[in-house]
């Protein structure tokens, strides 16, 4: 069975997407830490992040660094943040966090954007791709 960031990548699911290739898409978390908290995944559907084949970690890599570069550019903090946890969704992804406090990386804390301030969030970190 698909898992729900394969059914994003197929379109089945709408998602606030920033940027897409062959192998990988980003897109804003709909349960952000922080404004802008971006995922960023491959589209091979693979579990953890260290089974990944060497090429597809790497390419993750560096496409997630291009997104962190967009996002710091658009959302006012200190710096993005990066985690991979990856214990709800079956499937390698990469929180990207714009961090101004500790707390914003905690996963305690959340907010709460609606969907016009989840596009112009967007559409913001698009524009600086």
């Amino acid at each position: 069975m698909s898992s729900i960031f394969t059914k994003i990548i197929k379109g089945e699911i709408p998602s606030y997407k920033i940027a897409e290739n062959d192998d990988f898409y980003a897109f804003l978390d709909i349960n952000p830490n922080a404004k802008g908290h971006t995922l960023v995944i491959p589209k091979k559907e693979i579990d953890k992040i260290f089974d990944l084949d060497s090429d597809t970690y790497q390419g993750l890599m560096q496409f997630s660094r291009k997104i962190a570069i967009a996002i710091e550019k658009s959302i006012a903090c200190k710096r993005v943040g990066m985690t991979v946890i990856g214990l709800e969704v079956p499937h390698t992804h990469v929180h990207l966090i714009p961090l101004n406090e500790m707390k914003d990386a905690t996963f305690g804390s959340k907010v709460v954007l609606t969907p016009n301030e989840f596009q112009e969030v967007a559409e913001k970190i698009i524009a600086n791709l």
